[in-house]
């Protein structure tokens, strides 16, 4: 099946926020890993890359979508090492410096680089109303991880290099995603073969640091590497690669901050923490600042409707 539909700019900047909210619980779920299966980060990324695969391929099989890999093998590959790049690059983030830095740094890093690429490399420009939108967005996200109180790691200085590691390998890949999704290309159809990628390139780190659950009720452990495969990957991915084949990259990267706004509610609701005042006042300007983008993307875009493939909006 090729048949095509339009996607409007407010549901590709939906699926965006899907996506966010998807990788918000995959934080928790991966948390639950380290702590309980003996797991860690690197054999955890392995396994949801490797889940992300089957599930991705199955759908393939399902619909019947032909591949479209082969014919931008390039893609895949800066793709697949990228994704690998900036997840493992982020985790050890985290271990070194510690989660504040780690989400600071990478997380609002990323906008930024990605607002100068897409400028020199696509074009776009956000206004001056997107300029203070995205400063306030950044601004909120300090508060928000600030006001957790998270400890600091044994070696901010590396910690903070993985960080922008990490944020320079998300930006390539946004950046990379939108050029191909504008230009018409399904990016969305490659993700088996980039999650492949990825997966072949975490495999000798995973073995080194342990493949295998050592720990924890087996149970437990299959199920939430099910979850973290199937929802914060494929379909999440599925759904950010589709949305910025209409939305601009930086506001993209920016509506996916609601990522943090995720994790601290979860951690609200279900793990008995509370947020403080600097916390939630960052969760509000988070949210107004996805707000606010969303209002100017809308108006940036003079075309309600872009023609994409039905392939880009599903795994």
């Amino acid at each position: 099946m090729n048949a095509n539909t339009t996607l409007p700019i407010g549901r590709g900047i939906f699926y965006i926020l899907v996506a966010a909210v998807a990788w918000g619980t995959g934080g928790a779920a991966a948390a639950v890993l380290f702590d309980h299966s003996g797991l860690g980060p690197i054999a955890v990324s392995f396994w949801r890359f490797a889940g992300g695969v089957v599930v991705l391929g199955i759908g393939h099989l399902v619909l019947r979508r032909r591949a479209a890999w082969r014919r931008r093998w390039r893609q895949v590959l800066i793709t697949g090492v990228g994704l690998a790049v900036y997840q493992t690059a982020y985790f050890a983030a985290v271990g070194y410096a510690g989660l504040a830095v780690a989400t600071v740094v990478t997380l609002g890093s990323g906008p930024i680089l990605i607002a100068v690429g897409s400028r020199i490399t696509l074009g776009e420009q956000l206004g001056r109303g997107g300029v203070v939108a995205v400063a306030l967005a950044l601004f909120g996200l300090v508060l928000l991880v600030a006001g957790g109180g998270a400890a600091a790691g044994s070696a901010p200085a590396l910690g903070l290099a993985c960080a922008l590691l990490s944020a320079a390998g998300y930006a390539a890949v946004t950046l990379l995603t939108r050029r191909t999704g504008r230009d018409g290309g399904s990016a969305a159809s490659m993700l088996t073969a980039s999650f492949t990628v990825g997966m072949v390139c975490l495999f000798p780190l995973a073995l080194v640091e342990g493949l295998l659950p050592t720990s924890g009720d087996r149970g437990e452990v299959l199920g939430l590497l099910a979850y973290l495969a199937a929802a914060p990957t494929a379909l999440a991915y599925a759904l950010f690669f589709a949305g910025l084949a209409v939305v601009r990259a930086t506001t993209a990267s920016i509506v996916a901050l609601i990522e943090p706004v995720t994790a601290a509610v979860i951690a609200v609701l279900w793990l008995d923490e509370r947020l403080t005042v600097a916390a939630t006042a960052g969760s509000a300007l988070l949210v107004s600042a996805v707000l606010a983008l969303t209002w100017f993307e809308r108006r940036a875009t003079p075309q309600p409707r872009v023609l994409v493939g039905l392939s880009s909006t599903r795994g």
